[in-house]
C-alpha cells in the first residue's frame, strides 16, 4: 500500500524539468537580470521578449520558489532576497551590457518595468549596478574605436603617398624648412655659450695684472741722464775739461 505521505512529498515532473531549466540557464548565462513586471500587459510583456531575442537574451516568467531551488543548486543563494513579488528573468549570453540596455531603453519607454537585481558569474549585483552595466559600450564600439585609433596614422600616410608629385615635395620641403629652421635657432645659443667662458676667463685674468701696474710705476727707478746730455757725469765744458759732477 503507497504511502500517502511519499506521493505528497514527491516532486511533479513538470516542476522537476522546469528546476531543470532554470538550472541549466543560469548556469550558461554571462549576466542574469530579475525584473518586476507587474503593470505591464501581455502585448507589452511579448514586445520586451522580442527585444529581447534580437541580442540573443532569453526573458521568462519564472516561479519565485522554482528560480530559488535552482538559484541554490548554482550556489546563488543570494537570489533569494530578490524573489519577492512577479518576476521575469532575462538571460543573458553574450555580453553583460546588452540586456542591461535593452531593459533601460524599455524602461524609458513604457515606465512600467523595475529592475529588482542581478548575478553575473558569481557576483551579486544590485539595481544600480545593473543599470551601470547599461552604460557599458559594447563590444562592437570598443573593436571600433581601437581600429579607429590603430588606422587614424595609416590613413594619414596613405593620404600623403596617394598625394600628386608635387604636392608630397611641398609637405617634404615644409619638413626640411621647419628642421632646418630648428638647427638654426639653436646654433646661436650654442655659440652663445661657448664665448661667453673665454670672455669671463679672460676678465678673470686682466684684474690682477690692472692691480699690480701701480706697484711696478713705483718701483721702477729715474731715468739716469744720458752720457753728454747737462748734468750728466761725462759732460765736457767749452775748454774740453770734464766736469766733475758740480
Amino acid at each position: 500500500m503507497a504511502n500517502p505521505r511519499t506521493e505528497k512529498a514527491a516532486p511533479k515532473p513538470e516542476k522537476v524539468a522546469a528546476v531543470e531549466d532554470l538550472e541549466r540557464r543560469l548556469k550558461g548565462s554571462s549576466v542574469v537580470i530579475l525584473t518586476d513586471y507587474r503593470g505591464l500587459t501581455v502585448q507589452e510583456i511579448g514586445a520586451l521578449r522580442g527585444r529581447l531575442r534580437e541580442v540573443n537574451v532569453d526573458y521568462r516568467v519564472a516561479k519565485n520558489t522554482l528560480l530559488a531551488l535552482a538559484a541554490k543548486r548554482c550556489g546563488l543563494d543570494h537570489l533569494s532576497s530578490l524573489l519577492t513579488g512577479p518576476t521575469a528573468v532575462a538571460f543573458g549570453r553574450d555580453e553583460p551590457g546588452v540586456p542591461a540596455r535593452v531593459l533601460q531603453e524599455f524602461i524609458r519607454q513604457y515606465r512600467k518595468l523595475e529592475i529588482k537585481g542581478g548575478v553575473r558569474g558569481q557576483e551579486a549585483l544590485r539595481p544600480e549596478e545593473v543599470r551601470a552595466l547599461a552604460t557599458l559600450p559594447s563590444r562592437a564600439e570598443m573593436l571600433a574605436r581601437t581600429l579607429g585609433v590603430i588606422l587614424s596614422p595609416l590613413r594619414a600616410l596613405v593620404t600623403i603617398l596617394n598625394a600628386p608629385p608635387r604636392s608630397l615635395v611641398q609637405v617634404l620641403d615644409a619638413l626640411r624648412a621647419r628642421q632646418e629652421a630648428r638647427e638654426a635657432a639653436e646654433v646661436p645659443a650654442q655659440a652663445a655659450t661657448s664665448v661667453d667662458a673665454p670672455v669671463q676667463a679672460a676678465t678673470s685674468v686682466d684684474a690682477p695684472a690692472q692691480a699690480a701696474d701701480p706697484a711696478v710705476v713705483e718701483t721702477v727707478p729715474a731715468a739716469t741722464p744720458a752720457e753728454g746730455a747737462p748734468g750728466g757725469t761725462g759732460e765736457t765744458d767749452k775748454n774740453g775739461q770734464g766736469n766733475a759732477g758740480g
